[in-house]
């Protein structure tokens, strides 16, 4: 089988109708990329944010006995975007399959310690690997914060403790969590991609037993009065600081904590709001401007 790709350049208002109209002519399915090298913030859980400018991908599927026919799609397709870019270009499955996997690698956060896309073997077969689909929701390791909780997680006690993972995304940190000894760990997003992704990675890692992940709803009636010995939080610095005041109830006297998606203009902002519950003990940085701000609850 063969597979045929049609690229359209368009603005970030284009998109939504893009992508129907190349769904509708048969794509099996369409990919967003950015067109203009331009950095994103990490989003915030189910939020997906775009680029300026967007190059959507449909994916056609060629059978070996019924061609494509190119450029009677293409006729159409400009009949609704006129003057967008626009290119094709076939792919053999083969090819197709590594495009896609060879944009990942494993990824080491410390010593004994790795990120490995599931396709492959793992470096050092006697550390921790945290095998991972990257396609399934955001955290795959490779952006600033993610790192910077996946190394706090390796540089903190977390055997036989509680663990909560607050915007799990991907589910990357409490599936670490747990292989590096957790007990239990709770995990939420509001994102319920992000809540099948979690469940399928730790599936993958043979820690689904003990890590329980649903919608904020289904976690605070499950979590109910039990509290976490750690907490970890990669979301965005203003739902850091608005859901401050909850984040202290979840967790015990002396607790542990990390928050991530933070930049350096807004550590302070944070740490202000945070100090009313918690002791700030450590700010790190990664890329420049990522930050993760790190210590205990207070005692009580």
């Amino acid at each position: 089988m063969k597979w045929l790709q049609i690229h359209i350049t368009v603005d970030q208002a284009q998109v939504d109708f893009t992508e129907t109209l190349l769904e509708s002519l048969g794509a099996v399915s369409v990919t967003l990329d950015d067109a203009e090298n331009q950095d994103l913030l990490e989003p915030l859980p189910g939020e997906t944010p775009l680029w300026n400018k967007v190059i959507v991908t449909g994916i056609y599927a060629q059978e070996d006995d019924e061609e494509i026919d190119v450029a009677a799609l293409e006729t159409f397709i400009r009949t609704q975007l006129p003057t967008e870019p626009m290119r094709s270009e076939f792919m053999e499955d083969q090819e197709w399959e590594r495009t896609w996997m060879d944009a990942y690698e494993p990824i080491q956060i410390g010593e004994k310690y790795w990120i490995v896309p599931e396709w492959m073997q793992p470096p050092e077969a006697d550390a921790v690997n945290i095998k991972l689909d990257p396609g399934l929701a955001f955290g795959t390791g490779n952006h600033a914060s993610t790192f910077l909780c996946l190394q706090w997680l390796g540089q903190t006690d977390v055997k036989d403790k509680i663990v909560i993972d607050y915007g799990c995304g991907s589910g990357i940190l409490g599936v670490a969590a747990l292989l590096l000894g957790a007990k239990k760990v709770y995990a939420t997003d509001i994102d319920p991609q992000a809540v099948l992704a979690t469940k399928q990675n730790a599936e993958l890692n043979g820690v689904l037993d003990n890590l329980f992940v649903g919608l904020p709803d289904e976690f605070n009636e499950t979590l109910k009065d039990q509290k976490a010995d750690v907490f970890v939080a990669n979301i965005l610095a203003g739902p850091l600081m608005m859901l401050a005041p909850q984040f202290a109830t979840l967790v015990k006297s002396e607790s542990e904590f990390a928050l991530a998606g933070v930049i350096q203009e807004q550590v302070d902002d944070v740490s202000s709001v945070y100090s009313e519950f918690f002791d700030i003990l450590q700010v790190e940085t990664r890329d420049e401007y990522w930050c993760r701000i790190s210590g205990k609850r207070h005692s009580f």
